[in-house]
């Protein structure tokens, strides 16, 4: 029997074995797409090919700690149900022996190929890295093609995630990297037929003026064009906290600019958080067939509280965002949920008008409108959202997961909240602001049976509250 063979069928004995005690969890999402067992980290190969939308992400089936991670599967033909496919890849030849790590992915010559960083660790955790490819006829079933680049001069082996796309007849590639004095970058490659690659020298630097010092590592960068403008967007490790600023243990945000492909030079502005919330990483986009820039992203980061969540206990951590439709507005990333998700609306529950503090009971899988100014919003009793005039601040706090002392992460919203826009599922909350301008991406360990949502408006100014119950088990596993 193959080796990989060998961990597919594992893979597969995992579900079967786990995959009773993973339903049982109260905390199991009801429409965002979380393992059938174990890890999910990374969203991979997001892509829309021969009309179907795939994602493919980083997941290790075993446990639910990092290791030698899989490519899994979802598929879709619309958004909003997911089906899980069979196991994309296994860490099996000797060029990703420790894990296929994160990537990208492309049609290519009438088939998908995938680009992966192939990670390897010796006895003594010496780490070698190689971007390697993959392809496909039918989506699911893959043929690696090994490496096809190896790590250039002057960065360390913590170079990783290759991000691929097409421009003027020429293929791009973008990689997360660090430099052997330890500073975070975005290499670029370039290549006529997607297969030989040429170095063409670094994107942008950690120590740029436009910067200062944002970090040591940077990972799964992602280029694409909006409005005339190229975005880079990538996930900065080693930045501290500022203020309301970085302040979770690794970042994700984003700088706009303009790519001179030829110079290969990027002249861009300032780094821009993405989302504001706790939980928010390593997001990737691709442009569907209808030409709307989407977004999906991981909901957690690789920090030590990932090893306290209560989902643990029941074989599986982590899940996704929901699909989210980029503009770039006023040099802005505005972030919308795509239109598709008014299909999980089973029934309207509220349509009402408050003018005071008022209390909604609501389902664990529901969707929340408030149009008006407002003060606060508490969510389940768990989460609270304040909006302090004075200091033109957003701010959403919770119990953290460890000792329970309150925590919390803001925005700066001058203008006020005039606008918000909650999904909120089983053990997560997505509060979406003054129609994607900021975003608060969270998970949410509320008590299972309370269904409580308060809405306080500023002023005693009207305020419009719409709340929809959503659609279970659109995740088919």
């Amino acid at each position: 029997m193959s080796n990989d063979r060998k961990l597919r069928e594992q893979a597969d004995t995992a579900i079967e074995t786990y995959q009773e005690i993973v339903k049982q969890d109260p905390y199991r999402q009801a429409f965002h797409m979380s393992p059938p067992v174990g890890l999910l980290n990374d969203p991979n190969g997001w892509i829309q090919w021969r009309g179907t939308y795939h994602l493919y992400f980083q997941w290790m089936p075993f446990h639910t700690g990092h290791g030698a991670k899989f490519w899994g599967h979802f598929s879709s033909d619309n958004l909003v149900e997911w089906k899980l496919e069979p196991t994309a890849l296994t860490p099996s030849d000797w060029f990703d022996r420790s894990g296929c790590y994160s990537g990208s992915a492309i049609d290519y010559d009438g088939k998908m190929k995938v680009y992966y960083t192939g990670n390897v660790k010796d006895e003594k955790g010496q780490r070698q890295t190689y971007q390697c490819s993959a392809e496909t006829v039918d989506g699911i079933h893959f043929v690696k093609n090994g490496v096809e680049i190896e790590l250039p001069q002057g960065y360390t082996p913590h170079f990783r995630d290759p991000k691929v796309w097409k421009n003027g007849g020429q293929w791009y590639m973008v990689v997360g990297a660090q430099t052997e004095d330890r500073f975070g970058c975005v290499v670029l490659f370039e290549s006529k037929d997607a297969k030989e690659w040429e170095f063409r020298g670094e994107l942008s630097h950690s120590t740029r003026e436009e910067f200062g010092y944002l970090g040591y590592m940077w990972e799964c960068p992602d280029l694409f064009t909006l409005d005339g403008q190229e975005v880079l967007l990538f996930s900065p490790q080693g930045v501290e906290a500022d203020g309301i600023d970085y302040n979770n243990l690794y970042q994700t945000g984003y700088v706009v600019g303009k790519l001179d492909y030829q110079q290969a030079q990027f002249q861009h502005n300032r780094f821009q958080e993405l989302d504001r919330g706790f939980e928010f990483y390593a997001p990737q986009t691709m442009c569907d067939e209808k030409g709307r820039r989407l977004l999906v992203g991981w909901m957690g980061c690789p920090d030590p509280e990932e090893k306290i969540q209560p989902t643990h206990q029941y074989h599986w951590v982590h899940c996704m965002t929901i699909p989210r439709e980029l503009s770039l507005e006023h040099g802005k990333l505005i972030q919308r949920p795509v239109e598709e998700l008014t299909d999980l609306r089973t029934g309207q529950r509220y349509n009402e008008q408050v003018t005071k503090q008022t209390d909604f009971t609501i389902d664990r899988a529901s969707e929340v409108q408030v149009n008006g100014p407002i003060e606060e919003v508490n969510v389940l009793d768990y989460a609270r959202l304040v909006y302090d005039p004075d200091r033109g601040l957003l701010t959403l706090t919770r119990p953290a997961y460890g000792d329970g002392t309150v925590e919390s992460r803001s925005c700066r919203l001058p203008q006020g909240v005039q606008q918000l826009q909650f999904y909120i599922d089983r053990s997560s909350v997505e509060i979406f602001v003054n129609g994607g301008e900021e975003v608060f991406t969270s998970r949410l360990f509320a008590d299972p049976d309370v269904r409580t949502f308060e809405v306080k408006p500023r002023e005693s100014i009207a305020a419009d509250v719409q709340i929809w119950s959503l659609r279970d088990n659109v995740i088919h596993f």
